[in-house]
């Protein structure tokens, strides 16, 4: 009993200090709340509130689409996408995101066989 207590009490204090350890997004941003999205850090994006993530990961692959001009999505394709840069990210703290976020895409699109044009 006092064993399982024990397992209890640990357990408790490592999910709060695993939810104390989010940090909100504004933290990031500047006195106007700006957010500048190609200097945020790998470490920057995995510390936040997994809500904020999936925003700023959507948010980026709209900018990427709008830069080549698309205007379809493959959900699939984004929601892969989303989940191998977090991966590249907490393996690659010190990098931007936009630098996990190239080599991703470099990867999906070799993975894919696409082409890109010069």
């Amino acid at each position: 009993m006092f064993r399982t207590l024990i397992i209890a009490a640990v357990v408790g204090v490592t999910s709060m200090q695993a939810a104390r350890a989010q940090t909100d997004l504004s933290a990031y941003a500047d006195a106007d709340g700006y957010l500048d999205v190609q200097k945020l850090t790998c470490s920057q994006l995995t510390s936040t509130w997994q809500q904020d993530a999936d925003m700023l990961t959507t948010w980026y692959s709209g900018w990427y689409d709008g830069l080549a001009r698309k205007h379809v999505m493959n959900i699939k394709h984004a929601r892969e996408a989303e989940h191998e840069v977090i991966v590249h990210c907490k393996a690659h703290p010190d990098k931007t995101v936009i630098e996990a976020i190239g080599v991703v895409f470099k990867d999906m699109r070799a993975r894919l066989g696409i082409k890109m044009k010069p």
